[in-house]
């Protein structure tokens, strides 16, 4: 048997290329599970069929080692669970669905309240921006006012929103 078939040099070469790999995945991974690792490319190796292809067996196991730690780094981030403590005191339990849409039907309701108690003029204003999306000048200029007695009415309505919603509270 000569050293130079493709199997000769790959069975004088596993003795320094066990010890080696199990340096390499003790660096990385440590001592307790470094000949399991080394064990696996072992057993990749051997399960590929290509053992009469292997031109340069230490670089082809170096190869495997890299892709095992890879697939085991993605296996770990995959297999990462976090936990977080349920704390009554801080975590409140989420309202139904079903309150939330009776508080908003109860908000809308108090608002048109607000809005239908306004005078004549601070509604019309505030109905054209807020429901028409008309700008203060837009506003000014068809009503006829100053842009700043705009913003006055619109300071008005806000606030008589905010006293309505106050009282209800």
């Amino acid at each position: 048997m000569t050293l130079h078939t493709p199997k000769a040099m790959l069975h004088a070469t596993l003795p320094a290329e066990h010890a080696r790999l199990l340096r390499y995945f003790s660096r990385r991974v440590g001592r307790e599970a470094a000949p399991d690792l080394v064990q696996e490319v072992f057993a990749r190796m051997f399960g590929s069929g290509t053992l009469d292809r292997i031109d340069n067996p230490p670089a082809y196991l170096t190869r495997i080692a890299r892709n095992l730690l890879i697939d085991r780094s993605r296996q770990k981030r995959r297999d990462c669970t976090v936990f977080f403590p349920f704390d009554e005191n801080r975590d409140a339990a989420s309202r139904a669905e079903q309150t939330w849409r009776i508080e908003a039907a109860d908000l809308l309701r108090l608002y048109r309240q607000a809005v239908r108690a306004m005078p004549p003029k601070t509604r019309r204003v505030f109905v054209m921006h807020r429901l028409r999306r008309m700008t203060y000048k837009q506003i000014a200029e068809q009503i006829g006012i100053s842009v700043a007695t705009v913003e006055y009415h619109m300071m008005r309505a806000l606030a008589r929103c905010r006293a309505a919603i106050a009282e209800q509270r």
